[in-house]
């Protein structure tokens, strides 16, 4: 390891066994573009169970891995909050445990990057995120944090989007190809709020407690109405104190075809898998893939960086990995819960619609067999608690009190 790379380093979350392919497959397609820059993967151990840490410690001489064990961390109760006007945070409780990669400050590395573990690299993104502009941005008191705008096209025209979320009010939407990142205006609803999918911050004990003593003083009901926890919450903390990396380093799957004009396949080098994951479903005979079906490129383009691992690890006679990863897969044992990150992935968005009774809203059966009535006819199955792009499905969690990431 060079003196000038080993000062950075690269940060996922893992929480559920569910995403354990997508760390997985994260940790090798780094590694094989960026093999002298660590990734550190922070992990909680009381949700993802030792067969998911075993292959973690098997695959990290691999792969260049730290192993960092944290507590659950998940804000106290709310009473609302199963309101629709308010939060999905009780279904989403994971996600808050990404605020723990600001506690990180024991670390050797100067600039630290964060990569949601359902991401995918395609071309060495270290030299954008630790280059010597992104550094010079963070050196400056007026900038904490470095990420890519949301994308608010919301072209699936989801019930849950504010009414601003348009393609006009997109910050990719004024872009060419080539032109560079967008402008950040703290001013405006959008232009003014990142993806924290991939961030690039130096870490330091005024972030992390910026960000922690934030967390532990705002109302727990503040929390609890945030439709996309982590992301909300450091939008809300960090306003005006972040600048715009370039589209290239957290392209969502659906630019390809929402964005084209920006998007050019060989210029993405961090590919993010929102909505439904590539692992929870091959790609079918027709190449169809993800929740509209016109995923299948970048799905097959995880596809085949999994068969990749999955035969290079075999031929090193570390099959037991590969036995472990594979429940977690399509067509393994861990077949229900990938349903949340897999084709039910979408469904949570669904109880936003207006469908006009409680008993709807609550996925109670009705007399007549149905969930009740959705915008397209009879809702025939009961809804899931799932997740658009932001985590697994969370059924019970370990709350270890506001503001806390270290293990006891």
């Amino acid at each position: 390891m060079s003196e000038q790379q080993s000062r950075y380093a690269y940060v996922t979350l893992l929480t559920r066994p569910s995403y354990l392919a997508g760390a997985i497959i994260l940790a090798y397609s780094l590694h094989k573009h960026s093999p002298s820059t660590p990734l550190i993967i922070i992990y909680t151990p009381s949700t993802l169970g030792p067969p998911a840490i075993r292959a973690l410690e098997s695959e990290s001489p691999h792969t260049n891995l730290i192993l960092r064990p944290v507590s659950p961390l998940s804000p106290a109760p709310a009473e609302n909050s199963h309101d629709k006007s308010g939060s999905v945070a009780e279904r989403f409780t994971d996600t808050w445990t990404k605020l723990c990669v600001f506690t990180l400050t024991d670390t050797p590395f100067s600039h630290l990057c964060f990569l949601d573990a359902d991401t995918l690299i395609l071309r060495n993104p270290s030299p954008t995120v630790f280059s010597v502009e992104v550094q010079e941005k963070l050196s400056a008191s007026s900038t904490l944090l470095m990420a890519t705008h949301i994308c608010v096209c919301n072209l699936d025209g989801d019930a849950w989007a504010p009414d601003c979320w348009t393609p006009q009010n997109c910050a990719f939407t004024r872009l060419t190809r080539g032109s560079g990142p967008a402008a950040v205006d703290a001013s405006h609803a959008t232009l003014g709020a990142f993806n924290s999918g991939v961030m690039v911050f130096a870490p330091s004990t005024t972030l992390a407690a910026l960000v922690m003593d934030t967390f532990a003083s705002t109302p727990a009901d503040v929390l609890s109405a945030m439709q996309f926890p982590d992301q909300d919450f450091l939008n809300m903390v960090l306003r005006g104190r972040w600048g715009s990396l370039g589209w290239e380093v957290n392209a969502l799957k659906t630019w390809r075809y929402w964005h084209g004009n920006v998007w050019e396949d060989g210029e993405v080098r961090v590919l993010h898998y929102i909505v439904d994951k590539p692992w929870a479903r091959r790609v079918d005979g027709e190449g169809r893939a993800g929740y509209k079906g016109w995923d299948g490129v970048t799905h097959g383009w995880w596809w085949g960086v999994y068969e990749e691992w999955r035969r290079e690890r075999e031929g090193e006679g570390d099959g037991e990995v590969v036995r472990v990863v594979e429940r977690w897969v399509d067509g393994g044992e861990g077949e229900a819960e990938l349903g949340a990150v897999g084709g039910k992935a979408q469904d949570w968005a669904r109880r936003w619609e207006d469908v006009g009774e409680k008993n709807e809203q609550d996925g109670e059966k009705h007399e007549d067999g149905t969930y009740g009535q959705g915008p397209h006819g009879p809702v025939l199955r009961k809804p899931m608690l799932g997740e658009r792009g932001h985590g697994a499905v969370v059924r019970e969690h370990a709350l270890k009190g506001p503001g806390k990431c270290e293990m006891d």
